[in-house]
């Protein structure tokens, strides 16, 4: 199939499963399911590739479709857990309060339909990469492109694994963790997601869609402007030590803390 119809296929795909998640966050008074399904989202598409691409250089196929598994179900568990049991996310909760009766439509469109249409759109390079049969080699970007999103996925699962532990230990309550790779980056979890995703790029650039440069980029710019460490520092500058560990500690880039 070429990339042109696998792409409008596979967003019919992602749009109907959040449409069915809609659904259910309607009845579950809970929008915070959505969460959830990003990266299970990215499965999708990846897998969906995988199958309807036979003219796909295999290995690289199935280099991609191993690297989204198992970014994709390791995000999905650690959200899913992580909100197990606990009330709605403060984002949806605070917009439900504020629209009342027009939650539901808002809902539609603001956290279900975007969060959709972002999906399909930063998916690009996965499944583009899926179409193409030449290089019939895995190259050094290839090669590269997993070394980058090994560090990346690094980052994100032990940041979030170090802030999981660190909140569960009853020691820790209205205390702000800045031990681990929180030492040396606010927001480790989402610096490494932003350097995965550059990783997906260049095994795409391995073969030949450079043009899908956009997906990495919109992925940081949204981690690090809109919903990702803008939108967390605004909660954050409230808690007790929090402007002091802004000082010594980078908000994105690791680096070395200030004395």
């Amino acid at each position: 199939m070429p990339f042109q119809h696998l792409f409008l296929f596979t967003g019919a795909v992602i749009f109907a499963c959040v449409i069915c998640l809609w659904l259910l966050s309607l009845r579950l008074e809970n929008a915070s399911i959505i969460d959830i399904f990003w990266g299970i989202g990215f499965c999708i598409a990846a897998w969906l590739a995988f199958a309807l691409t036979p003219q796909g250089y295999l290995p690289r196929k199935n280099l991609l479709g191993t690297l989204v598994t198992i970014w994709g179900l390791r995000l999905a568990v650690h959200i899913g857990i992580r909100n197990l049991g606990k009330a709605e996310d403060f984002r949806y909760a605070k917009w439900r309060s504020e629209h009342g009766a027009r939650w539901p439509w808002f809902s539609f469109v603001q956290v279900f339909l975007l969060q959709g249409f972002l999906m399909w759109i930063i998916s690009s390079p996965i499944i583009s990469a899926m179409t193409s049969g030449f290089p019939a080699i895995l190259t050094p970007l290839d090669w590269l492109g997993t070394l980058l999103w090994t560090v990346g996925f690094l980052f994100e699962s032990v940041g979030d694994a170090q802030l999981m532990r660190f909140k569960a230990d009853p020691n820790s309550q209205g205390k702000l963790f800045t031990r681990g790779l929180w030492k040396f980056t606010r927001h480790p979890n989402y610096f490494g997601e932003a350097v995965l995703w550059w990783g997906y790029f260049l095994i795409a650039l391995a073969a030949g869609k450079w043009w899908t440069f956009f997906s990495p980029v919109i992925m940081t710019y949204l981690l690090t402007k809109v919903s990702g460490v803008a939108m967390l520092e605004r909660t954050m500058k409230q808690k007790t030590g929090y402007e002091d560990y802004m000082r010594k500690t980078s908000a994105f880039l690791p680096w070395l803390p200030k004395s």
